[in-house]
């Protein structure tokens, strides 16, 4: 089933959770409301120090933050939930905030800076682009997972293995690495492709695109491979 479909099931159809920050009741009370109608769940906190106290992500999520509020600002809040790990697509929008803010906001990784006054479709346009951002870091986040869980079936030896396979060489060039024959590296081959549940190695590679791969202590022609995220242009080595 595809990413897209898993997560609008996962919130009931919506398209995100929205998490607002917003000191201005009136304003929080409008905002809240057009994102709603929009089918956006929203979930509203009047200071960053609210929403730290509370901090329920329902992922993909995204936050909307006014950037001078009384108590912690925007870009501190920015600063905060990356310390903790909480990797959230951020908007933010001020009326009078310094330029120095605005620059700290957009290098720490910001999707859009809204400066008022701001039409409602051009924050619905920022929040959409944002909520695209989150929905690939959620998807890409599951698919790490899966492929972390898949990978503990396999042995020390065929990791070691699928690690090459990934990089494209062939039989005889892994049995080079551990000394191996090539038909005992191809017994091993078809171990990796069983447990990992793929009939190709362009399947193989689609699955583990994007997704960290331990390194093998043996070297290859006495280079070793760094530890690195497996890519398709990886596998374009000799056959």
């Amino acid at each position: 089933m595809p990413y897209s479909t898993v997560l609008k099931q996962a919130l009931n159809n919506a398209k995100g959770h929205v998490v607002l920050v917003e000191d201005d009741a009136s304003v929080r009370k409008s905002v809240q409301t057009l994102l709603k109608r929009e089918g956006y769940e929203v979930t509203a906190y009047d200071s960053a120090d609210a929403l730290l106290q509370n901090l329920d992500f329902r992922l993909p999520a995204v936050v909307l933050t006014d950037m001078r509020m009384p108590g912690m600002t925007g870009v501190e809040l920015q600063a905060k939930l990356a310390s903790l790990g909480r990797d959230v697509p951020m908007l933010f929008f001020s009326g009078e905030s310094r330029q120095e803010e605005i620059i700290a906001a957009m290098k720490q990784g910001a999707i859009d800076f809204l400066l008022k006054p701001f039409s409602a479709q051009a924050m619905l346009d920022a929040l959409q682009r944002a909520m695209q951002v989150a929905e690939s870091k959620f998807a890409q986040a599951h698919k790490t997972q899966r492929v972390h869980e898949v990978l503990k079936r396999l042995t020390p030896r065929e990791l070691e293995i699928c690690h090459w396979m990934v990089r494209g060489y062939s039989n005889q060039q892994i049995a080079a690495v551990d000394g191996a024959a090539a038909a005992t590296i191809k017994l091993h081959r078809a171990r990796v492709m069983e447990k990992m549940q793929v009939h190709s190695l362009p399947e193989l590679l689609d699955l583990l695109g994007g997704v960290p791969l331990p390194t093998p202590a043996p070297t290859l022609s006495g280079v070793s491979a760094p530890a690195s995220t497996i890519t398709a242009s990886e596998a374009r080595g000799p056959d």
